[in-house]
């Protein structure tokens, strides 16, 4: 059910595979999208279960309508589901609130400074690296009060560099924005490394990644992966702080 769990002087990152949920083929078995046509008693469930699995309240998880742009959510709780905003990045100084991001290829982003106590999390597709969302949420991390050099990172399963095909021109497109995601595949034809291009703007921006994911969600029987299967489930990503670290 959670894949990998890391912490890390009070802080905490998760990341989910697709196992131990009740959702039907194709979103079998944890899919926690719930803009991707399962059922939504199922997605309950699931986000249920999988929080209860981190020790999280599921009411105290913030979730967010993606659109692959770089606008940048402040939250100190969790919103109606009427009320959530289309954002792919959310920041937060709440101590115990859970940022969530939902993928099946792009790059979820796990940010946080312990010691400022503010937590990050962005979601980063082809058009959000491009875009910057990763500068736009280090930087709304930055005005709550956390320093780049203290801020710990890590990204989650995503299509590697090596299975992500794209057209030569749009690899040219992306490299001439992010030079580190140029790419080509297994088989010899452009392709864009994602990961690669968030982990050099992380850099940039002054932090080192402690840890990607070595998985790749199309490689991985164990993941979702949209470039694999189109309709299919999505895999959920977690960043908190402890409540009682200072």
């Amino acid at each position: 059910m959670i894949g990998q769990q890391h912490h890390e002087s009070g802080a905490h990152f998760a990341f989910t595979d697709r196992w131990g949920g009740v959702s039907a083929a194709p979103y079998e078995q944890l899919n926690l999208g719930g803009a991707v046509g399962d059922d939504p008693r199922a997605v309950r469930t699931n986000r249920a279960r999988a929080a209860g699995a981190l020790g999280l309240d599921p009411a105290a998880v913030v979730w967010m309508n993606q659109v692959h742009g770089r606008d940048v959510a402040v939250v100190d709780g969790p919103w109606r589901e009427a009320d959530i905003p289309c954002v792919d990045a959310v920041v937060t100084a709440r101590r115990g609130l859970a940022l969530a991001v939902l993928t099946a290829d792009c790059t979820p982003v796990l940010l946080a400074d312990p010691v400022a106590g503010v937590a990050g999390a962005a979601h980063a597709g082809r058009p959000g690296l491009v875009a910057g969302v990763v500068p736009a949420v280090v930087e709304a991390m930055r005005k709550l009060g956390a320093e780049p050099s203290r801020i710990l990172a890590y990204t989650g399963p995503a299509i590697c560099g090596r299975c992500y095909e794209v057209p030569e021109a749009m690899r040219a497109d992306v490299s001439a924005v992010v030079p580190e995601a140029y790419a080509t595949t297994s088989w010899g034809t452009p392709a864009v490394d994602v990961t690669a291009g968030v982990r050099a703007q992380l850099a940039a921006a002054g932090m080192v990644v402690r840890e990607d994911s070595h998985i790749c969600t199309r490689e991985s029987a164990d993941h979702f992966s949209y470039r694999r299967d189109r309709t299919t489930g999505r895999l959920a990503s977690y960043v908190w702080l402890g409540e009682t670290e200072r």
